[in-house]
């Protein structure tokens, strides 16, 4: 299965990037130890990969980054 939209963005008051899974209406947020000044192909790579361990199958045409 796959999420209907994911977007990555970087929270500052956690100093943390954020992956915001959604299928349908639930939201899965899920929190990613990538420095904020990483690579755009580093943060969708663990974004990714945070997809995946949730059970879904990444699509990265889906995906928006907030750089």
């Amino acid at each position: 299965m796959r999420a209907d939209r994911v977007e990555v963005s970087w929270d500052a008051d956690q100093n943390k990037w954020v992956i915001r899974i959604q299928v349908g209406e639930e939201i899965i947020r899920r929190i990613c130890d990538v420095p904020k000044n990483a690579a755009e192909a580093t943060i969708r790579s663990a974004a990714q990969d945070a997809i995946q361990n949730e059970g879904y199958e990444p699509d990265v045409s889906r995906m928006i980054i907030h750089l």
